[in-house]
């Protein structure tokens, strides 16, 4: 059963509901909600509180039953942390501790006056719509290959408003909010397939069904023999190891005016990347299937503009192929030719990624597109210089990096951006081919020269690389998962252009 959201103006003591959740803020200080709870309830509230229970500190919750003089049978109350310096991470601990109580209880419905918080530079949209995110991200579940499903009991919560004249901006925030839950938990439920299950013709497949789903969205798909004919022999060469064959996936969805030009969303959609003949060693291989989350992002994207119907035109175009050992695989010291003209030593058979994205950004200029932005879990590097916080942003388009920026602080999906100077092009130059795919080994940057490799293919248009790999996925351990980004900022991105 899908999750239902909803928006309710009115007050708390008067709202006939399984569950009403209101905030204290730290010195036990009553938000406007409670303290009308309080007020009706002839301080029992304040009386509880008195005893110690809660203090408003951020994480805590407190449960209060049979309330007097209030239509809900309970009430939650969560702590908020200090009034004057709630921040928007501090508001998704909070919606992220109310919602693990409620779970905790088994409750399927309630109301939640949160969304009445004031956030700094936030308004109700940006409250009700974030609201509607952290709660469908803690819901989502991938149980699919278990016996036993854990589906969590909530089913529906309803969001409060200050005033009447706020209901209908909250609820364009709900449409909002949920097609960016349903292109994230899309982008999720793809990225977290076994690779056993998903490679390049699973990605295909799922590609059709989509079109078949929303037609709006025209999908084409360039077999080995196509991608031969054209040229593309960067990506071809990173596919010969592997008996999956190897698929460029597009995607057009065309909600603007016919001869506009579209925004170009390139993903990189290695199923799963061994290394090749640079065989990655054990620690570092597990987690790999997850390398192909700019392919599904690029999807979630697609599915999210076409449900919101946008008056844009947007093309995906996805580089999908599986990286392995074998005795056809490429090899280091072999030279390709790319889509472009340009020759590319490989200094590096797990350097792949960079060499099927510059054939898909070559690809690319057919559409003569407004801009360009590829998304890839491309360099470990980025981990080391933006831990799992910040997704890497490097551009040769200053203006479009703003507007990405900007997008990533308003979804609260942040990124950082890179310099792109010519000053880090020279580690990547080759004695025998235009260039290598990697940069020599004391050049460091790995981010930035990896960025400044497909640079090298985008000279025709303004282009944008986001690099991944620490923000789209946790690749190990018990947090092991695909997490959804970046697609929140891309369609932040989307909304404001229109």
């Amino acid at each position: 059963m899908a999750m239902e959201f909803g928006i309710k103006s009115g007050q708390p003591q008067k709202q006939r509901s399984a569950l009403i959740i209101v905030g204290l803020f730290e010195g036990k200080k009553l938000t406007a909600p409670l303290e009308a709870l309080n007020k009706a309830s002839e301080d029992f509230i304040a009386n509880i509180l008195k005893r110690g229970d809660l203090d408003g500190k951020i994480g805590q919750t407190l449960m209060l039953y049979n309330v007097p003089n209030s239509l809900a049978d309970r009430i939650l109350i969560v702590g908020c942390g200090q009034e004057r310096k709630l921040q928007e991470k501090d508001y998704k601990d909070i919606l992220q501790s109310s919602v693990r109580a409620i779970l905790d209880k088994g409750m399927t419905e309630a109301m939640s006056f949160l969304t009445e918080l004031n956030i700094k530079n936030r308004d109700i949209h940006w409250r009700v719509k974030f609201a509607v995110e952290v709660v469908s991200d803690m819901l989502y579940r991938f149980d699919q290959y278990k016996s036993k499903k854990d589906s969590p009991r909530l089913r529906r919560m309803t969001f409060s408003v200050p005033t009447k004249r706020d209901l209908a901006v909250g609820e364009r925030a709900i449409v909002e909010g949920q097609a960016v839950n349903h292109a994230v938990s899309f982008t999720k439920d793809l990225a977290n397939q076994p690779p056993n299950v998903c490679n390049p013709e699973y990605l295909a497949e799922e590609a059709r069904k989509l079109s078949k789903r929303l037609p709006a969205i025209q999908t084409a798909i360039l077999e080995r023999k196509d991608m031969e004919a054209l040229g593309m022999g960067c990506l071809l060469a990173v596919a010969q190891g592997s008996h999956n064959a190897p698929k460029l996936i597009t995607l057009a969805y065309h909600g603007g005016k016919k001869e506009g030009k579209p925004i170009v969303l390139v993903g990189k959609g290695v199923t799963f990347d061994s290394g090749g003949l640079n065989l990655k060693d054990t620690p570092n291989m597990i987690g790999m299937k997850y390398d192909m989350c700019g392919a599904a992002t690029v999807m979630g994207v697609l599915q999210a503009v076409a449900e919101l119907h946008l008056p844009l035109n947007v093309v995906g175009v996805i580089a999908s192929v599986e990286n392995m050992p074998s005795g056809t695989a490429f090899r280091p010291d072999d030279i390709m030719k790319s889509l472009s003209g340009q020759t590319v030593e490989n200094g590096n058979t797990d350097a792949e990624g960079r060499l099927i994205l510059c054939d898909a950004l070559t690809y690319a200029e057919r559409y003569n597109p407004e801009c360009v932005i590829d998304i890839a879990t491309l360099t470990g590097a980025c981990i080391t210089a933006l831990g799992h916080v910040a997704t890497g942003l490097l551009s040769n388009h200053q203006p479009l990096a703003n507007e990405l920026l900007d997008a990533g602080q308003k979804a609260y999906d942040r990124a950082w951006q890179l310099p792109l100077w010519d000053d880090y092009q020279s580690p990547l130059e080759s004695k025998i081919a235009d260039m290598s795919n990697v940069a020599n080994a004391s050049a460091g940057a790995g981010t930035i020269t990896a960025a400044c490799f497909l640079s090298r293919f985008t000279k025709k248009y303004n282009w944008a690389h986001l690099d991944v790999a620490g923000t789209a996925c946790s690749f190990s351990g018990s947090d092991k998962g695909a997490l959804g980004r970046p697609v929140p900022m891309l369609l932040q991105f989307m909304l404001d252009r229109v």
